[in-house]
């Protein structure tokens, strides 16, 4: 794959914080990935993340805190981070596509690692809520279709299922306490958010669509970030004792007192705890 990296110079100094930030675009199946890069200005040989936005498969762009503020976070702290916009399901647009840019633009990276200053043997693959959904997927993917596989994963509050599996009492409990403000998500809505992005009901069943349907052997090890106070959470913690019971390294915790997509704000504690457990997954050495 070519490097489409628009020639204008939209390079940012990362607001003073030690990163430099330039828009790129990668190939893939559908046409060019809008990527955004975010590297340490001191240059060098670092490890790498390719992070997937969330929005419920049809919101969400590189600008949102979820995609840039994470993005700056983790890079501030010493890895090169290439965020991906990937195409959304509207317009028509549904399953595979989105999982298709996901792939694609892994692959480009992997490619690409030693121009974009990474390290390929620590080069791993993260997403956010849908954003999560295709990251697992993708995981699946690069599996079956000849890799490359990441080192290790990162999925952060992510609905993997074509419907929400049963709450447990804990987790009923704690989505009482969710702030009327921001209503937990409902079943029903769930599944009409899953069939627009699978487009139909057969796809339904597609387990790279939803791959807590599917068999995860062999997938490098990952971290499962939940927030607590959020209906999401059953997917998340399905998809974790599944990824356990197949022999995958897993490690699954929720942030405390957090709702669905606290990595969207930035302002929240919950959010800023959850950069220093991502990082340190991130720069743990030598998991099994």
């Amino acid at each position: 794959m070519t490097d489409t990296t628009d020639t204008t110079d939209t390079t940012d100094t990362g607001s003073n914080t030690g990163i430099t930030i330039r828009d790129a675009a990668a190939d893939g199946p559908h046409g060019s990935i809008p990527i955004r890069v975010y590297a340490p200005s001191a240059g060098g040989v670092h490890p790498g993340f390719v992070w997937n936005h969330g929005g419920g498969f049809v919101g969400g762009d590189l600008d949102m805190p979820e995609a840039d503020w994470v993005s700056r976070s983790v890079a501030e702290r010493g890895f090169v981070v290439v965020s991906v916009f990937y195409r959304l399901a509207v317009d028509g647009v549904h399953f595979p596509v989105p999982s298709d840019d996901v792939v694609a633009a892994f692959r480009w990276v992997a490619a690409h690692a030693a121009e974009l200053g990474i390290d390929p043997d620590r080069l791993a693959i993260g997403g956010a809520s849908a954003g999560g959904d295709l990251t697992a997927g993708a995981l699946l993917r690069l599996r079956d279709e000849g890799g490359p596989l990441p080192a290790r994963a990162l999925l952060a509050y992510p609905i993997v299922h074509p419907e929400l599996p049963p709450f447990t009492d804990e987790l009923a409990a704690a989505v009482e306490r969710h702030s009327p403000d921001d209503p937990p998500f409902e079943p029903g809505a769930v599944r009409e958010m899953n069939l627009n992005f699978a487009g139909d009901e057969a796809t339904m069943a597609d387990p790279y669509a939803f791959p807590g349907l599917a068999d995860p052997t062999g997938l490098p090890p990952v971290f499962l970030l939940n927030s607590e106070v959020d209906t999401l959470r059953a997917s998340g913690e399905a998809f974790a004792a599944s990824l356990a019971a197949h022999g995958v390294t897993v490690l699954s915790l929720f942030e405390p007192g957090a709702q669905h997509g606290h990595l969207n704000r930035p302002a929240e504690a919950a959010a800023r705890r959850s950069i220093e457990r991502i990082v340190t997954w991130l720069s743990t050495p030598a998991l099994p």
